[in-house]
């Protein structure tokens, strides 16, 4: 996904990627639906929560109970990708990009 905002994001791709965010699950089934892959703003949503979702356990787990707000961050990206918004979650965009998941 390039960094300009994409003009050809319909409103399922927009549910897609909302949903990637509320249920992890979702984000994993979207990458192997040969439809919603193809789809950039799909897939870079789906393979970010993913990481993102690993990344925000590891710190609430180690933290003890900050978890409750970093769900709180997720229905935020949530929102965001509904709107069409470009995510742009520090450290874990970059190294999706870099690795070429997205």
């Amino acid at each position: 996904m390039s960094q300009a905002p994409m003009s050809d994001i319909t409103q399922d791709d927009k549910l897609w990627a909302m949903l990637s965010y509320l249920i992890p699950i979702i984000a994993i089934v979207v990458l192997f639906m040969e439809d919603k892959k193809s789809r950039p703003y799909v897939k870079f949503n789906a393979v970010q929560s993913l990481v993102a979702a690993v990344v925000l356990s590891i710190i609430a787990t180690v933290t003890c109970g900050f978890g409750g707000i970093l769900g709180l961050v997720f229905l935020y990206w949530a929102f965001q990708a509904y709107q069409g918004q470009d995510i742009r979650i520090p450290f874990v965009t970059d190294f999706i990009r870099n690795q070429g998941w997205a």
